[in-house]
């Protein structure tokens, strides 16, 4: 699937930071499921899974800063890059105003989140691990449903605040992270294109391997480079096991070679299920990336390997370990 060469001032903002590309053989080993170690292995509360609440005081950044720590040194480990995502999936105008905060709050706390992910830039820079600082767009909608639907146009003027206040900043790229259709991931493009930002998408799917919304994956990724000139930097698939996705895969499409980045989930159970769970299913980290590492020659441009719920460093580390064997 061809797509255009990125114009002047995207190469401009590219030269910033080394990025994920697909046509570059370095890889890049990104975090794991934020919210839920948070919650579940920190024992902190996270109202309306709003990471980024933790920004108002130095306790609250200091968990990130914890959580991310030994993300790194699995990079360095392994001789590759890092995506430092930012603590922003709940970071959006709708999120945030039933947490209090007013659209200056919510800007100011996107600029913050973008401050500590230059933290883990500069400690990678000591490493020796090339970082790679993500400014992360959550859905508008829950996430694990398709709850809302926006227009492409709506979709752009919802996100452009957000994606407007990461630049700003020395944010290398945008990711969107969780998607649920389409129509919102177009107008994320669109924002990020307008604000002359590097963009990736990720889509989660259901235990069928379509979107929430029904959309089969491969249609969904196709409409998106079709509408927005073939736009994003890469793709992604996130907040899945490789199980609900690994027959779409099998099934073939030149949509596949736009798939630049896996994030799994660590359980099999469906999003509903998760949602509905008291306790964490940590799945198995060796057996998660087993099967990370079969779906390789269906996608054989991925360069960033993380994890999503339930996941922490030790599925990320051996996600890598088995991807890169």
């Amino acid at each position: 699937m061809s797509r255009p060469a990125p114009s002047e001032s995207l190469r401009a903002v590219q030269g910033r930071a080394t990025l994920p590309r697909l046509d570059d053989d370095r890889v890049f080993s990104a975090d794991g499921g934020f919210e839920t170690s948070l919650i579940f292995h920190q024992g902190i509360d996270l109202p309306l899974f709003a990471a980024f609440d933790l920004l108002e005081d130095e306790p609250g950044r200091d968990a990130i800063r914890a959580y991310f720590a030994p993300y790194l040194e699995v990079a360095r480990d392994r001789g590759i890059g890092f995506v430092a995502d930012t603590a922003t999936w709940r970071a959006n105008p709708d999120w945030a105003r039933q947490l209090g905060y007013d659209d200056a709050g919510l800007e100011a706390a996107n600029r913050e989140a973008v401050s500590l992910a230059e933290e883990l830039r500069d400690a990678g820079g000591r490493a020796g691990v090339p970082v790679a600082v993500s400014g992360v767009v959550g859905p508008r909608g829950d996430g694990y449903v398709a709850d809302t639907h926006m227009s492409p146009e709506e979709a752009e003027r919802y996100h452009a605040r957000q994606i407007g206040a990461f630049a700003g900043t020395t944010v290398d790229l945008v990711s969107a992270i969780t998607m649920t259709y389409p129509d919102e991931a177009i107008g994320v493009v669109r924002a990020a294109r307008a604000a002359d930002l590097p963009v990736a998408i990720s889509f989660t799917v259901e235990t069928d391997g379509r979107l929430p919304n029904g959309d089969d994956l491969g249609a969904a990724i196709e409409r998106v480079d079709r509408e927005t000139g073939g736009a994003p930097e890469y793709f992604m698939i996130n907040c899945a096991h490789p199980t609900h996705f690994e027959a779409v895969v099998r099934e073939g499409g030149a949509w596949r070679e736009r798939v630049g980045g896996v994030r799994p989930n660590a359980s099999t159970r469906s999003h509903a299920e998760l949602d509905e769970a008291e306790e964490l299913d940590e799945g198995d980290p060796r057996d998660l990336a087993a099967r990370c590492a079969q779906l390789r020659d269906g996608l054989p441009h991925v360069r960033v390997l993380g994890g999503c719920c339930g996941t922490d460093h030790r599925h990320v580390g051996e996600i890598c370990a088995a991807w890169l064997s």
